[in-house]
């Protein structure tokens, strides 16, 4: 791949940092929600690192924090690697931390081994990938790429109530001037991210680096049931309108409309909310939190639609009544295939033959290949396991990543004009 090796007990050691950056009082594993103080603290160690190192380091309106390397020629364009620091609650010491931890290091040996480059190099961090706050993935690359603007921001809410523009204002974020946040596409020449893989395809395969070619879109609805919260003792069961059944059978049409006849669709119930929540009371009011993950852009839509439609006849049936919304909407996207034989040629030329593989995650190269042509490595995540505590992947394979990514990086620079 290149000279350049990865220290695997640095990146052990920056890997940690991140980790033990969460939430007290909240419980295993890692929670450090997007838009909070704690993400904006992550951020800044990312930006004392790389400013240490003798890179420019600036962060945009939308909260993305991006270092630079400049490169020999100043008219060519920008090269960039990074992913994001926040984590859903709970979460494992892996997910986005690799990514940046991969690019401290690379960042790192091309400084100290005075590594020349034509382009110059950018390290970026992303705010808000993940969707757990506010129900929208990848906001930070989303506002960088020109899908999400400042008149969105209101709108969505955690679930406190709090909008993302009040959320990003409490951190010292300008939501009104995201627009200055935007890449512009001739700025740049292409980029790349590495991630761990979140699934179990390159443990079961016994592969240990994945080059995506294509990640999966997603569809986030919040369906409510709304049925009369009555005693469970006194109402008789002819005479309930219960939105408990009824949100279980939604659940189940939901998981029926994914499978060997929807092929790469997949539907998700990840959160349900029911209330007044007591054990001697029939449910009045029930939210349930729909994801629909496709990498077919109809397929992934039609479904949306059928939950809908099969969600309202279920209710109709059992009068309870139904409303729905829908929180975000991302189609799946191809990776440029130039980008893609690039990084499997660099994981060749290292000894390892790379899995071609789609990713079932959102991610921000997903958003950012809008604006400019972008790749995706991926790292084994031991049983499959992500956003759990028990998320895990060794340190060797990081470092192969990295190893990966630094060679990736630097054989771009060196065929893109």
């Amino acid at each position: 791949m290149t000279d350049l090796i990865a220290d695997q007990e640095r990146l052990r050691q920056l890997i940690d940092v991140f980790a033990q950056l969460s939430e007290p009082e909240s419980g295993p594993g890692v929670t450090r929600l997007a838009y909070t103080p704690l993400e904006r603290d992550a951020h800044e160690i990312f930006a004392e690192r790389m400013s240490a190192l003798g890179l420019t380091v600036w962060a945009d309106a939308a909260g993305n924090t991006l270092a630079e390397r400049p490169g020999a020629d100043p008219a060519l364009h920008a090269i960039g690697t990074g992913s994001h620091l926040d984590s859903v609650p709970n979460a494992g010491a892996f997910d986005g931390i690799v990514g940046v931890c991969a690019a401290m290091e690379a960042a790192r040996l091309f400084v100290e081994h005075d590594v020349l480059h034509r382009h110059p190099l950018r390290f970026v961090v992303f705010a808000a990938e993940e969707g757990a706050r506010f129900g929208q993935a990848c906001t930070g690359s989303r506002i960088a790429a020109g899908l999400t603007g400042a008149s969105e921001l209101p709108a969505k809410r955690d679930a406190d109530g709090i909008s993302l523009a009040e959320a990003m204002t409490g951190v010292g974020l300008d939501p009104a001037a995201v627009a200055g946040a935007r890449w512009r596409p001739e700025d740049w020449a292409a980029f790349i991210e590495l991630h761990i893989e979140q699934g179990s395809v390159l443990e079961t395969n016994g592969v240990r680096l994945g080059v995506v070619d294509s990640i999966s879109g997603s569809t986030r609805l919040l369906l409510e049931l709304s049925g009369r919260a009555t005693h469970s003792g006194g109402t008789p069961m002819h005479l309930r309108a219960d939105a408990m059944t009824a949100a279980a059978e939604v659940v189940l049409a939901i998981e029926s409309l994914a499978g060997a006849d929807n092929v790469g669709t997949r539907t998700t119930v990840g959160k349900i909310e029911a209330e007044p929540g007591s054990i001697t009371t029939i449910a009045g009011h029930v939210r349930l939190w729909v994801d629909v993950r496709g990498t077919d852009a109809q397929r992934q839509r039609n479904t949306t639609r059928e939950i809908v439609r099969r969600a309202a006849n279920i209710c109709a049936g059992r009068g309870i009544g139904f409303e729905h919304e829908q929180l975000a909407d991302t189609p799946p996207v191809r990776l440029p295939d130039g980008i893609r034989d690039e990084l499997a040629a660099c994981c060749r030329a290292g000894g390892i033959e790379p899995c071609i593989m789609t990713s079932g995650a959102s991610h921000d190269a997903q958003q950012i290949n809008n604006v400019t042509p972008s790749g995706m490595l991926f790292v084994p995540s031991k049983a499959g396991i992500s956003h759990d505590p028990a998320e895990w992947t060794s340190i060797e394979d990081v470092a192969l990543g990295t190893n990966a990514l630094s060679a990736g990086l630097l054989r771009l620079d060196e065929g893109l004009s």
